[in-house]
């Protein structure tokens, strides 16, 4: 009995592994392709920017709503649904024009948006005790996707000669995988009766103040995520690099964010207050931006990979501190919801506003500026999310 929990367990890690996979790469495909579609469609660049913004958009509404849908149907349906989603989303974003283009991202934002709230209330159903464990291998796994597929959209489009949809298009592989992965185990997830209903749930929360920093935090970390994932490769474009360059700088951002998804859960989940290691990355992240301002080739890559590191960690530490602030999986779960839904309409507002700011000024250090004041937000409301407490 005590052997086929553990598999049960080690098949549940997969499982989720996989989905996690799956929640960067639709979104980080793009920025390295940014001016194939560009050349193709004749986008602007405020245009351009909704291609990441909508996503965050649909992660801002449908977060706060993943819980109607687990009260209803459970965690294990809602993310098979989501998988299914995401693979259909994928697939009319990369074969149809304007109104495909949009609407696919829409539907992958949607999709993307279940997986990123349901996976840290698993880990809190399934995975009390080892919440640290369990959210550096999923974090990383997320950053394995993004950088994997924003190391190989420009050779999969030119090297390749798929173009910028068959490059995209890659991506619905994957997630059709993850569907049928998760097919074997989302009749394993426990379904727990819920214990208030959904207004309730919003009201208790909405209340605390911990709540709004935990959400703050979250947005501020991922608009800054965002902002880097869809407009570094312009950045560097911009200093003179290639696109293929520019695509493997941003690959390599994603690749120390790996190493940042890894080292930084493990480090805060040993403690019980997180301050500490939100003030270091904090710190690491403003001299990695003023680093951008130089573009020096001994100095942008590891500008870039500090960065990539950083926000990797921070991403990873903004998950943990949903799990080991809650005090049970239902909480987990709205906590979640409430959180991403808060954080990613703050995130929304990155891409497109930096988007408009460049076609209006045409410089790239007033993103960069912005981006340190955002840091400095962020350790605000982080030495509050960062106390040890519960909700």
């Amino acid at each position: 009995m005590k052997n086929q929990h553990r598999r049960n367990q080690i098949f549940l890690i997969v499982g989720i592994l996989c989905i996690a996979f799956n929640l960067r790469p639709a979104l980080s495909s793009i920025g390295p392709l940014i001016d194939f579609i560009k050349q193709d469609l004749n986008l602007s660049g405020t245009l351009l920017g909704l291609l990441t913004t909508l996503p965050l958009l649909a992660f801002g509404v449908i977060s706060t709503l993943t819980s109607i849908f687990t009260k209803r149907f459970g965690i294990g349906k809602t993310l098979l649904a989501a998988m299914l989603l995401l693979t259909v989303g994928i697939v009319l974003r990369s074969l149809f024009d304007n109104i495909g283009l949009y609407l696919g991202t829409v539907l992958l934002g949607i999709a993307i948006a279940f997986g990123n709230v349901l996976i840290p209330a698993l880990t809190k159903q399934n995975f009390p005790d080892r919440a640290g464990m369990i959210t550096s291998l999923y974090s990383s796994m997320m950053a394995v996707g993004a950088s994997l597929a924003a190391g190989i959209s420009v050779p999969l489009a030119v090297t390749y000669k798929m173009g910028w949809r068959g490059s995209l298009s890659v991506w619905a592989i994957f997630a059709f995988i993850a569907f049928c992965v998760w097919l074997t185990q989302f009749k394993k997830i426990k379904r727990t009766k819920p214990r208030r209903s959904f207004s309730e749930a919003i009201k208790n929360l909405s209340g605390k103040r911990i709540v709004w920093q935990i959400a703050i935090y979250m947005g501020l970390q991922s608009m800054a995520f965002y902002v880097i994932l869809a407009w570094l490769p312009a950045i560097l474009l911009d200093d003179g690099y290639d696109s293929s360059y520019a695509g493997w700088m941003l690959a390599l951002s994603q690749a120390t964010g790996i190493i940042g998804s890894i080292v930084i859960p493990l480090w805060a989940g040993k403690r019980k207050d997180q301050r500490l290691v939100i003030g270091t990355l904090v710190a690491l992240e403003c001299i990695a931006l003023l680093g951008l301002i130089f573009p020096s080739p001994i100095i942008i890559p590891m500008s870039v990979s500090l960065l990539g590191f950083v926000l990797g960690g921070t991403f990873g530490l903004a998950l943990l501190l949903i799990v080991m602030r809650s005090s049970d999986t239902d909480t987990a779960a709205e906590l979640s919801g409430m959180a991403q839904s808060i954080g990613y309409l703050i995130a929304a507002a990155g891409p497109l506003v930096v988007g408009a700011i460049h076609d209006v000024f045409d410089n790239w250090n007033f993103t960069i500026i912005l981006l340190i004041c955002v840091a400095l937000i962020k350790l605000m409301m982080g030495l509050g999310a960062g106390k040890e407490q519960q909700i």
